[in-house]
């Protein structure tokens, strides 16, 4: 999956290259779960389709809710004026009842015009005529939600594209703060900018606490560590800590404590196969973990070897199931959370 969304960053930037080359296809559909490279590269399209001069003419932005098949397909079939091209774009494309009616226009598209159907957190059926008239005409571009897990990848990878350096721990506390929505990191990677040094090409965990709002401390990220290396008066202070901040919600946390110690059982299964596991093992094993975090891992699996972390992972399913309101308890989430480390720590 990782790989997947590699390729959607790398046809993003070259969609968007094309875009300012004056590069263009017929049709574009830009979709999926995340819509932060689908509003990239429409954006991209938006600025270098057409000139200034020519947008009153050459230029229909319109919405799906407000336009029909039938309106889109006429707008797209009509000629540019005093220009090469006209762009016709359609906002939130799946609000429209009449999509996939669009289909016949894939049959005989104009040169001259460039179409976008930009979809907002939806995605076409892939069995039906749009869709492989898009992939045969144009181009699709799908979008894929991130999971919690591939958050501190991204926002590396994201820093690096803008000349910054962020540590491990600042990009895994980042994520833990801002969770899965791409165009939110950016909002608060710009916010962070603007408070950091002029000239600064590092982002430390003390930039992400001052200019975020959130603190190590009192972390899932920092619970998770304190739990590897089995710091129980730590682990619960930051558990009770936690559980009673003003926006915790338990299911989080226990997804990531899950994610935690699932990786640890899936080393430790493979510690325990004769010889010496290749990087390669090692790196599926612990998937979307930055290499800088695997000595932690590696007293991890010495505290909790296999029948300890299966125990844990069967506790984290209970508690799963309990935080999401599972058996009417009145527990607080504090207290849930508090009694999910004592039993962990005591496996």
């Amino acid at each position: 999956m990782a790989r997947v969304k590699e390729d959607i960053e790398a046809l993003s930037r070259k969609l968007i290259e094309d875009a300012r080359a004056g590069v263009f296809k017929p049709l574009y559909v830009l979709m999926g779960d995340e819509p932060y490279y689908p509003d990239l590269v429409c954006q991209a399209i938006i600025d270098n389709c057409v000139d200034e001069f020519g947008k009153d003419f050459n230029e229909t932005i319109c919405y799906g809710a407000d336009v029909t098949a039938e309106q889109v397909v006429t707008a797209a079939r009509r000629y540019p004026m005093m220009s090469d091209r006209q762009l016709v774009v359609v906002k939130e494309a799946q609000l429209m009842k009449s999509l996939e009616d669009i289909a016949v226009y894939c049959n005989e598209p104009l040169d001259s015009t460039v179409l976008v159907l930009l979809m907002h957190k939806a995605s076409l059926d892939k069995r039906k005529s749009l869709y492989k008239g898009a992939q045969k005409i144009g181009v699709v571009l799908d979008s894929p939600a991130l999971r919690d897990y591939e958050m501190p990848g991204w926002i590396a990878r994201y820093y690096a594209s803008r000349g910054l350096d962020i540590s491990p721990e600042a990009a895994a506390l980042l994520a833990e703060s801002v969770g899965t929505e791409l165009s939110t990191i950016v909002v608060e990677t710009d916010k962070l900018l603007k408070n950091l040094p002029e000239g600064a090409t590092s982002v430390s965990v003390a930039d992400v606490e001052k200019n975020v709002g959130i603190s190590r401390q009192f972390s899932v990220f920092e619970l998770t560590k304190e739990l590897s290396y089995r710091n129980a008066s730590k682990a619960l202070s930051i558990a009770a800590h936690l559980g009673n901040a003003a926006r915790f919600a338990m299911p989080q946390a226990v997804s990531a404590l899950y994610m935690h110690f699932y990786r640890i059982l899936k080393y430790g299964a493979l510690l325990s196969r004769p010889g010496v596991p290749s990087p390669e093992d090692k790196a599926a094993a612990l998937a979307g973990v930055n290499p800088y975090f695997y000595r932690e891992y590696d007293t991890a699996v010495r505290n909790y070897p296999l029948p300890k972390a299966i125990a844990v992972v069967s506790l984290l399913c209970e508690y799963d199931y309990l935080g999401k309101g599972g058996d009417g308890l009145a527990a607080t989430p504090a207290e849930l959370l508090t009694e999910l480390v004592a039993k962990i720590l005591n496996t």
